[in-house]
């Protein structure tokens, strides 16, 4: 762990990055050097009036007293430091490109074209982009899923023990934790295995930033053994949008390799509005995450409490009790209703509440919809969510369960052909939907739900492959990642 003594750097009650670049916002200085708005005064009216006048005196390049993002020796080395120790780290870097850059940095840094990394088949299309840029070849394995609530869970650590088995040669483990919908699989155990293997445990972690915070979260990836954590600050802390950060711990990855794979992959000019706000949201967690999370969790459960008490809806609990493959422990500050009873599709229940109640979830899925529950939110957001959910009950009150389709969740990859980077630089063509079978799908096609992709780049298209996608766009399932999410025309190699 890195030492947390005053003796090495200031207290975490200090935010070295965010008081230098508020002493430079407020220092006149005749500009000659970008953003070419010139600390605000080039602003365009519309713009100066949503956002006001500070903000852009403060969005500033990288000035010497702000530090290097690429080679940090002040401030900016400053706060990462600080970061590290406050999220159980050896090493953080800061992300101004989101957990995107830090997913793909994390697989530059560990394979090379032509090696082999273990994964989950429902891995962010984030880890895909950085299998095309690294060539790495991946062994997808499939998570647990639930055909009852029509859930993807975790990985289990005995599909990864055979996946290690039957791919000895792989040179790096990855996994998801938690899952959109706050679903934790076994870290530990997973990290044991990689280990045993002389192998890193990669994890994304980018709903999970708060875990480290409080004890009845589930544990941070890095309490649990893994090497390498990428996070969201922005997603359940207080950061602005698009501001991460990666940490390391232990001797499995080369921190210089993260170091080159981030220049390759982050902005030569990143906003210190983010980086700043990563400096701010640390110590507001160093000093304050306990009690926020206390609150948070109280909200949550108020929430879920409620919610579960309206007749037609109930609330994905936890099975800590008895947790199964998968499924080990619930992060409780994700709310994800079922909405099935009601004879609705989670997607129609969204349009329902954000169009006549003005609330908003995450994300809806065939049956159910995700709220997250932040240090942001209230009493009264919690009121209004059961309020609202209450009313959408009442005009929809039904017990007919909706038809799903059959074998809603594949078990088995189409076969692959091209590594994805291979697929993804070789000629194209698109193709009417019905005449793509037996092509090697050029991009990837994941239908939500339940989140997995049917298709990844390199992949052969089979009749199964294009049934199963007919079936989901049916029942009023969407696609993304693919080019035309209609399906009437797939992209294929060729």
């Amino acid at each position: 762990m890195f030492p947390t003594s005053d003796d090495f750097f200031p207290s975490q009650s200090q935010t070295p990055l965010l008081d230098t670049l508020q002493v430079c916002a407020n220092k006149p200085d005749t500009a000659f050097y970008s953003p070419g708005h010139k600390r605000g005064q080039g602003i365009a009216p519309p713009l100066a009036n949503l956002l006001g006048e500070l903000v852009f005196q403060a969005d500033l390049p990288e000035l010497p007293e702000l530090d290097n993002l690429f080679a940090p020796e002040g401030v900016i080395g400053e706060a990462q430091q600080l970061a590290a120790a406050a999220f159980g780290a050896q090493k953080t870097w800061f992300l101004v490109n989101g957990s995107t850059c830090g997913v793909m940095a994390a697989m530059l840094a560990t394979c090379h074209a032509g090696e082999k990394i273990i994964l989950p088949r429902n891995i962010h299309q984030s880890a895909i982009a950085g299998l095309i840029l690294s060539g790495a070849i991946p062994i997808y394995i499939y998570p647990e899923y639930d055909p009852n609530f029509d859930l993807a869970y975790s990985i289990t650590p005995a599909a990864v023990e055979a996946a290690l088995k039957q791919h000895p040669d792989a040179q790096a483990v990855m996994m998801l934790y938690p899952t959109y919908q706050g679903i934790c699989g076994d870290v530990e155990a997973i990290a044991h295995l990689a280990h045993q293997h002389h192998l890193p445990l990669l994890v994304d972690e980018a709903h999970g930033a708060h875990f480290a915070f409080h004890p009845d979260l589930p544990p941070s990836a890095l309490s649990a053994g893994a090497d390498l954590t990428v996070q969201s600050s922005h997603k359940v802390l207080g950061a602005m949008t698009q501001a991460s950060m990666l940490h390391l711990q232990g001797n499995h990855i080369d921190a210089q390799s993260i170091s080159q794979a981030l220049q390759l992959l982050q902005s030569s000019s990143p906003s210190y509005l983010l980086l700043a706000s990563l400096d701010g949201v640390r110590q507001q967690m160093a000093l304050q995450g306990k009690p926020l999370m206390t609150k948070t969790l109280q909200l949550a459960d108020d929430a879920s409490t409620k919610i579960k008490q309206i007749p037609g809806l109930s609330v994905l609990e936890s099975t800590s009790n008895q947790p199964i493959p998968g499924f080990i422990t619930l992060d409780c500050t994700r709310v994800t209703v079922n909405v099935s009873q009601l004879n609705l599709s989670g997607f129609e229940a969204d349009e329902i509440l954000r169009e006549q109640f003005g609330v908003t979830a995450e994300l809806p899925i065939h049956q159910h919809l995700t709220f997250i529950v932040t240090l942001g939110n209230t009493a009264a957001d919690i009121e209004k969510l059961v309020q609202s959910l209450t009313a959408l009950a009442k005009q929809h009150q039904t017990t007919i369960t909706p038809q799903q389709p059959e074998c809603y969740q594949p078990r088995t990859s189409p076969p692959s052909q091209l590594s994805p980077r291979n697929a993804f630089f070789s000629p194209t063509q698109s193709l009417l939907f019905e005449q793509a079978m037996g092509y090697i799908s050029a991009e990837l096609v994941c239908p939500y739900p339940p989140g997995i992709p049917v298709l990844m780049p390199g992949e052969t298209i089979t009749s199964a492959s294009l049934d199963y996608l007919q079936q989901v766009l049916a029942f009023g399932g969407k696609i993304i990642g693919c080019s035309d999410a209609t399906l009437t025309t797939l992209k294929v190699v060729g």
